[in-house]
């Protein structure tokens, strides 16, 4: 399957949670999600609302990453350094790896996920997206003995723009246990 970039004359489907999700036709998508326990939601809603007015008002997309660098940080309990559990969830990712999305590159941090992908067909990103959290929660839940909310509820994606954007974001993806000064075995990377 070949998968396109952004194409701002394409039909778009633009949904709405706390966040903005734009999907469109076969399509690449960098993805984060986060667990629960990552940043107090009160704290980041605010930075998020907050930012995102700002940049609007003054012209400027606020998707662009610079303040990701903050939540790069280990916050939280940081499960998911434990190999055992960042293996759950890169055998999911793995899994229909080829038949409903192909991945490009991705990293488990110990306290969230990127993944950057090609998603076929329209309004699929969130579906699977959706299926690869609700599977890892059950099973990392059911190692640690534990219930309840794993994952932040929303996650972030964003529809790449062009090869240089691709090429950007693996490189943010490949460097983020760099920046985060994580030890080898405390996180597991991946690239095309």
């Amino acid at each position: 399957m070949e998968f396109r970039f952004f194409d701002p004359s394409a039909k778009t489907e633009v949904t709405y949670g706390d966040l903005p999700h734009w999907e469109q036709l076969n399509a690449y998508y960098f993805i984060t999600w986060r667990t629960a326990d990552s940043i107090p939601q009160g704290a980041l809603a605010s930075w998020q609302s907050e930012r995102a007015a700002w940049l609007w008002a003054h012209g400027i997309d606020p998707v662009i990453d610079d303040w990701q660098m903050l939540l790069d940080e280990c916050h939280g309990e940081c499960v998911l350094k434990k190999p055992e559990l960042s293996e759950i969830v890169e055998t999911s990712l793995r899994h229909f790896d080829g038949e409903r999305h192909v991945l490009e590159a991705f990293v488990v941090m110990p306290n969230h996920v990127h993944v950057l992908a090609g998603v076929p067909g329209r309004g699929e990103m969130k579906k699977l997206c959706r299926s690869w959290k609700n599977f890892t929660a059950m099973q990392i839940n059911k190692a640690l003995g534990r219930k309840g909310q794993f994952w932040q509820w929303e996650s972030f994606d964003h529809l790449v723009r062009s090869p240089a954007s691709l090429k950007k974001f693996k490189a943010y993806i490949a460097e983020n246990p760099v920046k985060a000064r994580l030890r080898e075995g405390e996180y597991r990377v991946w690239a095309k």
